[in-house]
């Protein structure tokens, strides 16, 4: 063994979305990082989609981005097709996504990474953990270097045992054309862990010269494409479209025919896939009523012929799909370039993490991204950057970051984590998050960039920006309150052409705000606002959708003022809740293993009863008053 010279204060082990966020995070706030990954050349790569954003993950990424993450720069600087999703809904579902230049987003994270003073890089495979007393104190790798540090966050992705699958043919890699590793989750089972087995896939990738695009729906991105990131200006580059076609009674007549050379079918894939991505064969079996499904043909850059199948996420055998992809509209002399498949991995159950996504078991261990269950970029970069922040905070000695369910789909992503657990890769949902209305994307930063400013991953230019945001908003909102239009004909010929009553009586242009027909710029038709009051136009759509959903929020803003009173009541560290009289067996079995730090936590832990969450609250004001608890009757 050889003993690298260096210490850091935290190692990060896979570069992968977590792994980025993670490394920067931790070195940005000034601690001496490194980053160890397979392969530098693998760096952020997107080794599915070629997208990043969406419903509720493209939230996330703005909240990354509010905190100091890099995720919304990168995508800002390579994406090659931006669109606004549910415009036609309200502002709490509407979503931001984008097409990446597959090449080019991982070549600039790469190159961000390799910027960012006291961040070191290097390639290797992590085989073990070192610890000592109880704690994560450096990793060891294939070649037998160890490296030491004061903490460690593993972000492993689908490498633990990875095991891919296309047909009846598996062979070990953590993706296609790399490595698995094989003796780090042995290592973790060694340690105590509870390991589980979790399945995702993925599409053939097509030769877009073997495309007929003529008769396919074309999807363009938005005429004015609006960035992920708020130091973004403008999105400057070209963009490029997308296809949409379909499958059809043949497609799925030969994928039912050929089921039984399904590693799914066949029971050879023994780990859980995601419910909510499923592959096409899950798709056709599931719901035979079906005549057809969508298929997304979708660049993965400027300079590649490749194409993504968005929609027929594959495991079947290279022939099966070769055969069943030439029934589809525009595929019917298609070539295949990289075939789909599915792949098996190791994960460790989230409920064995404390809300700062440390172990439990070991202190100063981190997990996060796939490695805790979840799929997708986005929920991992998430993680990555909170696992980041708070190892950053540890090792100087300071309080850790935690988000809680009314302050971000963050906070509701991590809470579901390791509250509730996951037996199948967990997905985001803007359904998941009981708050979203006050959790849009459209206002990340007035939640999140005064806390990203305080742990040092903001720059100072950036939050000034910001504070002048923030108080323009309240300026003009106040401003609208002061302001009276008083009723005459010229007022209310406007109104009236814009569809909305006549003013009988001054009203202030709030209350004009309010009214389902006016928006802020026919405020600006009423010549009730000068040239120079113009404002950003970020600014405009906060005060027009703070003024129009004020009774709403106000109602939504109660209920978090209850939730909060409930995360309040904290868990005295080291509490036996086996000692608890009044619980059932079970209900105390399920809080010994959670360890729920609040009332809040413990009353979202499945098969906690509300009697029990009475009994909880009763005998922690019993514990405040020194009171030897009793009896406090059964929980049923």
């Amino acid at each position: 063994m050889y003993n690298n010279t260096k210490e850091y204060d935290v190692i990060v082990v896979g570069a992968g979305h977590a792994g980025c966020e993670a490394a920067l995070a931790a070195s940005r706030m000034g601690c001496e990082t490194l980053i160890i990954t397979m392969n530098l050349d693998n760096i952020a790569l997107m080794s599915c989609n070629p997208a990043i954003g969406g419903v509720a993950k493209g939230h996330l990424v703005r909240e990354i981005d509010a905190l100091g993450g890099e995720m919304a720069k990168c995508i800002d600087k390579t994406g090659i097709q931006f669109r606004v999703l549910n415009t036609s809904k309200g502002h709490a579902v509407q979503a931001y996504r984008a097409q990446a230049d597959k090449q080019l987003y991982r070549w600039e994270m790469k190159a961000v990474l390799e910027r960012e003073k006291g961040l070191d890089i290097k390639q290797g495979i992590v085989e073990g953990l070192l610890i000592e007393d109880g704690k994560a104190v450096g990793v060891k790798t294939n070649t037998g270097i160890l490296y030491r540090s004061r903490g460690v966050i593993l972000t492993t992705g689908t490498f633990l045992k990875g095991l891919i699958h296309i047909g009846l043919i598996n062979f070990p890699a953590g993706r296609a054309g790399e490595f698995s590793a094989e003796k780090l989750s042995d290592n973790l089972k060694d340690l105590g862990f509870e390991v589980g087995r979790l399945k995702t896939g993925t599409p053939p990738r097509l030769d877009a010269k073997t495309i007929n695009f003529s008769g396919l729906t074309r999807q363009s991105g938005d005429d004015n494409p609006r960035p992920f990131s708020y130091s973004t200006e403008k999105i400057t580059q070209r963009q490029i479209p997308c296809y949409l076609t379909y499958t059809n009674m043949e497609t799925h007549r030969i994928i039912m025919e050929n089921l039984d050379r399904s590693p799914l079918y066949c029971g050879v894939i023994k780990g859980i896939g995601p419910r909510y991505c499923p592959s096409i064969e899950d798709k056709v079996k599931r719901f035979p009523e079906k005549e057809r499904h969508q298929v997304f043909l979708e660049p993965e850059g400027y300079e590649t012929t490749e194409y993504y199948t968005n929609g027929v996420s594959t495991s079947l055998p290279i022939d099966v799909q070769l055969k069943f992809l030439r029934t589809i509209k525009g595929l019917e002399k298609v070539e295949i370039m990289r075939p789909g498949y599915a792949i098996e991995y190791d994960f460790i159950p989230p409920t064995q993490l404390m809300p700062t996504l440390e172990t439990k078991l070991i202190k100063n261990l981190y997990l996060a991204g796939q490695i805790n269950g979840t799929s997708g970029y986005e929920e991992a970069a998430a993680q990555g950057l909170m696992v980041g922040i708070n190892a950053g905070l540890s090792t100087q000695g300071k309080e850790p970051l935690i988000l809680d369910r009314s302050e971000a789909y963050i906070g509701v992503l991590i809470d579901d984590l390791i509250t509730k657990g996951t037996e199948e890769p967990y997905r985001m949902f803007t359904s998941r998050a009981e708050y979203r209305l006050v959790l849009r994307q459209d206002n990340a930063d007035l939640r999140l960039k005064e806390k990203g400013y305080r742990v040092g991953l903001v720059r100072e230019e950036e939050f000034v920006r910001f504070v002048n945001k923030r108080e323009g908003i309240k300026r003009e909102i106040y401003r609208l309150n002061k302001t009276i239009l008083k009723p005459n004909a010229h007022i209310n010929k406007i109104l009236e052409s814009m569809g909305t009553n006549i003013l009988n009586e001054p009203v202030t242009l709030l209350e004009l705000l309010r009214r389902p027909e006016i928006t802020y710029n026919k405020l600006i038709q009423l010549e009730t606002i000068p040239k120079s009051q113009f404002l950003n136009p970020d600014i405009i759509e906060q005060v027009e959708i703070q003024v129009k959903y004020e009774g709403y929020i106000n109602r939504e803003l109660e209920k978090i003022g209850r939730f909060k009173r409930l995360e309040g009541k904290r868990m005295p560290q080291g509490i036996d809740f086996k000692n608890i009289p009044g619980l059932s067996t079970e209900v105390k079995e399920k809080l010994s293993k959670i360890k729920p730090v609040s009332i809040g936590q413990a009353s979202r832990i499945s098969g906690v009863t509300p009697s029990a969450i009475s009994i909880l609250i009763v005998y922690l004001e019993q514990l405040k008053r020194k009171v030897t608890p009793k009896s406090i009757g059964r929980d049923s």
